[in-house]
């Protein structure tokens, strides 16, 4: 990534492989801050944050994330350890679907950590699906479609809109849903 993130995340210090995974966009993505640098930086990737947990055992830098091995906690836990340890705010930080290990609650939780940090000079980027993340207040929202890209209102994003139509007739939409599904006669078919 042009901006000295390891593709497989980590702070900017990280410079390991364990396989080329990443796409190309980082190739024609430069972030840029008006003023001064930014004094720390994370990029958090969730598919591959089980090999940034093992780097920072590696180099020996665990005590930054916590009490705790990241590898001795769940998923969304080792996440949380990043967020309230290891973030300390005038940073630019680039997450990739976060919500992947939180619960509504520990995403609920996020939304007030962010909230502590951008007050401390953060800025955030993050791809998300999780409404709760993109009702994040004044967030800058843009949706890619095979249109492009376009900032669209919180209201207007497919996953609000899914998640509140589902929530407020959830009968409804498992009936459309399910009665779509096709049913099985066959055992051998189940593999």
């Amino acid at each position: 990534m042009k901006n000295r993130f390891n593709p497989e995340g980590g702070s900017r210090n990280f410079d390991f492989a364990t396989r080329s995974s990443h796409s190309i966009l980082s190739d024609y993505l430069t972030i840029e801050r008006s003023g001064r640098r930014a004094a720390d930086g994370y990029f958090l990737r969730a598919e591959s944050f089980f090999n940034v947990a093992t780097e920072i055992e590696n180099l020996g830098v665990a005590g930054y994330y916590g009490d705790k091995s990241l590898h001795e906690q769940s998923h969304g836990e080792s996440f949380f350890a990043l967020l309230t340890n290891r973030l300390f705010g005038d940073g630019v930080y680039i997450f990739d679907e976060p919500e992947a290990a939180l619960s509504p609650m520990r995403q609920m939780s996020m939304l007030v950590l962010m909230k502590g940090l951008v007050d401390n000079g953060a800025q955030f980027i993050i791809a998300t699906h999780s409404p709760i993340l993109l009702a994040y207040p004044d967030a800058l929202i843009y949706q890619i479609t095979d249109a492009g890209m376009e900032a669209v209102p919180y209201a207007e994003t497919e996953h609000y809109r899914v998640t509140r139509d589902f929530l407020n007739r959830p009968e409804k939409m498992l009936g459309l849903l399910l009665d779509q599904l096709p049913l099985r006669t066959d055992s051998s078919d189940a593999k």
